[in-house]
């Protein structure tokens, strides 16, 4: 969860939907996203809503916002939901992120899981996901997890190389992925996903290509790379604001995507998204479910929903948020009514990085009139009905959507 949530307005405190929205579940996939606010350290360029021991301080001692109490919380929130929704929703996918989610008993999550299949009930087949950071995981715990229905597991690796971690204040041993990754295939997880960060400052083309190297080691069914950005209020930004880092060099940040994209592609995972690559049928379909505008119910602090053009955002602060559920409260704190405009507009914004592209129905008549340079410029072809992003055109893919945009 990102630091700066919207402008909205207040939510009801009951959490309750306008009727409009309600009417609309069922016409898209209705996704699960637990967000675990937890961490032992925080990382030099995060920006999300996480919280150590120290950040909480004396607010641990509140019932639902320390790790021991918190999936108690979470569960109580899933029975929200029900009630909000109005019964049952067929849940096609649930993603625990962070945080460091598995900094959290295994019982814990599997409990958080089980009430998502009580309340909401999980369809066959449900892709189960959760986060985890390589040195938050044991066999044994992994095992449990396993049983208790997730089927899908994405490591934060980042980088191969110590000094690249370092610069991130990232804490793991670059050893410890691949027998991470070797523990969660004996557990029994199908799905093994690898998350690597590109464009750390003194990171050379070699030691990208030594993360990638070993990346592909591990066979990873599903890799996501993301060029690091230096986001506002974070350690990092301090740091590069004093001088004591250079910031990322845009010309170098695509140049290790091209040596991704070529590196990834040759060992049989192809893109599907801009900064993602998976083996065929491997893609996350939760993600997928953001991507292409679906219905979502956000467990936790700080935690973002969307339900029929409805979008809202939890409080924050764990502490707060314990307390809106002990006293029966919804936690949510804000929202915004999307208008269909708005809806258009971020149709473009996400569907055009995916690989089957985007409706050309879905541009009107400025954008439509635009189609035409982006495709002489390379940047874009039509196929079918559709807006396909080029390989050039992925490296410019945030000027190919402003131009598609009034």
């Amino acid at each position: 969860m990102p630091s700066a949530p919207p402008v909205g307005v207040p939510a009801p405190s009951d959490g309750s939907l306008p009727a409009p929205a309600l009417a609309e579940l069922g016409e898209r996939p209705f996704g699960v996203y637990v967000h675990v606010p937890f961490c032992t350290v925080r990382c030099g360029y995060c920006d999300f809503n996480t919280y150590t021991v120290a950040d909480l301080g004396t607010a641990g001692g509140v019932p639902g916002a320390s790790r021991a109490t918190y999936a108690d919380a979470a569960v109580r929130e899933v029975a929200l939901a029900r009630e909000v929704l109005g019964g049952p929703v067929p849940v096609e996918t649930v993603f625990v992120g962070g945080g460091t989610p598995t900094l959290l008993a295994p019982d814990d999550l599997a409990s958080v899981l089980r009430a998502v299949d009580d309340e909401l009930g999980l369809v066959p087949g449900a892709e189960v996901t959760t986060e985890a950071n390589p040195d938050s995981v044991t066999l044994a715990g992994l095992e449990t997890l396993r049983e208790a229905g997730f089927t899908r597991i994405s490591f934060g690796m980042q980088s191969a190389v110590p000094r690249v971690l370092a610069v991130l204040d990232r804490t793991h041993d670059p050893e410890r992925v691949p027998q991470a990754v070797a523990w969660a295939r004996d557990a029994g997880f199908d799905q093994v996903s690898l998350d690597l960060i590109y464009g750390t400052p003194g990171e050379s083309t070699a030691d990208w290509e030594t993360s990638l190297d070993a990346a592909l080691a591990c066979e990873p069914d599903h890799v996501s790379a993301y060029s690091l950005i230096v986001e506002d209020g974070t350690a990092l930004a301090r740091r590069v604001r004093r001088g004591e880092l250079p910031m990322p060099d845009e010309d170098d940040l695509a140049d290790k995507y091209a040596v991704a994209d070529e590196r990834l592609t040759a060992a049989g995972l192809g893109w599907y998204e801009v900064s993602n690559w998976a083996r065929p049928g491997s893609q996350c379909r939760h993600n997928v479910l953001y991507w292409t505008g679906a219905d979502w119910w956000g467990v936790g602090p700080g935690a973002h929903s969307h339900v029929g053009g409805v979008r809202w955002w939890n409080v924050r602060h764990p502490a707060a948020y314990a307390e809106r559920i002990a006293g029966g409260l919804s936690p949510a704190h804000e929202r915004e009514l999307l208008e269909p405009e708005d809806r258009r507009v971020e149709r473009v914004l996400l569907e055009l990085r995916l690989r089957d592209g985007l409706p050309l129905s879905v541009l009107d008549e400025v954008g439509r009139s635009a189609v035409p340079e982006q495709v002489d410029r390379g940047l874009v072809d039509v196929v079918g009905n559709r807006l396909v992003l080029t390989d050039r055109g992925r490296l410019l893919a945030d000027g190919v959507v402003r131009d598609l945009l009034p």
